[in-house]
């Protein structure tokens, strides 16, 4: 009889364990519930004091308060998801491996030239037309296209008019370029287009740059004035031309798989963060210009703003670049932005 007491009781005693044992493991779900928040990466070329950065970190706190925390966005300044190979950037962007990017619309024509388009010289003369155009058909066109690559465009943020600095002299006049080393990133248009000026464009990447500069490798680079300033490249040139030739895009990007396996309600929030983000940065972006021009001259720096006149003839005299680009870009792609 005392046996079959201790044989019930120790069969309580496991009935016990195991509802225990399921009971915690109907508490554990609540730690399930965890494992479904969303964790994004995001690759950004910039550095962390550039505005690329900030807009991205605004971007990153806007989603985490739209989803009330259920999506989360990890951010990676300075090209670091790709050992600084802004290509790689996108093809990872492309591929999964990021889930979304702040990458240049001339970093993406790499790929496909058709997104140089933006970048054509002085296509983009201000940025009121900067502004209609990238809110119109020129923006929708290039939407389109990142589509048809994978990648979802959420907005566009400004890296700004490119601005040429060089260690030799000032420039002002299309004579002054030639023969000039100038390092240009890896777009075919600006092979192009500084070959019709009579200088040696030099393709490279941005990582390298500095120290090329500093070793007199090359004369000379071209960079909005965030970028120039953030990674102090005023510090190894003497001279910077304002002649807003090229404007420069950045694109924020997601990708199309990752963005589409995510539940509506936060598609919906991805894309309302975007606009607001990209609005913010471009905001940022042209309110600190002015300042680096000024920081540029303080640091030593000799600033030549290029007269209407001498824009005239540099644009006479890279007039080759679209008679080149017209049949690979397709004029009706380039019409949206004139």
């Amino acid at each position: 009889m005392f046996k079959k007491i201790i044989a019930v009781a120790t069969s309580m005693v496991l009935v016990g364990s195991l509802l225990v044992g399921c009971g915690g493991k109907t508490a554990s779900s609540g730690g399930a519930g965890k494992k479904d928040k969303v964790r994004l990466k995001m690759s950004v070329t910039g550095s962390d004091s550039s505005t690329w950065t900030k807009g991205a970190q605004k971007f990153a706190e806007l989603v985490k308060e739209k989803t009330n925390g259920e999506v989360e966005i990890k951010v990676y300044p300075n090209e670091q998801l790709s050992g600084g190979n802004q290509g790689k950037g996108i093809e990872m962007l492309r591929n999964g491996a990021t889930d979304l990017s702040y990458h240049s619309n001339i970093i993406y024509s790499i790929m496909d030239e058709r997104f140089g388009v933006i970048s054509l010289p002085w296509l983009l003369p201000d940025y009121e037309t900067v502004d209609a155009k990238l809110n119109g058909k020129g923006g929708e066109a290039i939407n389109e296209i990142l589509d048809e690559i994978g990648v979802v465009g959420l907005g566009f943020g400004e890296n700004g008019f490119r601005q040429l600095t060089n260690s030799k002299k000032a420039i002002s006049t299309p004579e002054d370029v030639s023969g000039l080393k100038i390092r240009v990133p890896g777009i075919k248009m600006y092979i192009s287009l500084y070959k019709a000026l009579g200088a040696d464009p030099i393709a490279m990447n941005f990582s390298e740059v500095f120290t090329a500069l500093q070793q007199k490798a090359i004369d000379g680079q071209e960079n909005p004035t965030d970028i120039i300033t953030s990674s102090k490249i005023y510090e190894v040139q003497d001279h910077l031309s304002v002649w807003n030739y090229s404007y420069d895009s950045i694109i924020l990007g997601m990708n199309k798989a990752k963005f589409e396996s995510l539940k509506p309600e936060h598609q919906e929030a991805i894309k309302e963060a975007a606009t607001e983000a990209c609005d913010y940065q471009v905001e940022i972006n042209r309110q600190a210009e002015g300042e680096q021009l000024k920081m540029f001259e303080e640091k030593g720096m000799t600033i030549t703003t290029v007269t209407k006149e001498n824009i005239e003839a540099f644009k006479e005299k890279v007039s080759s670049v679209y008679t080149e680009y017209e049949p690979i870009m397709g004029k009706e792609l380039i019409d949206a932005f004139r």
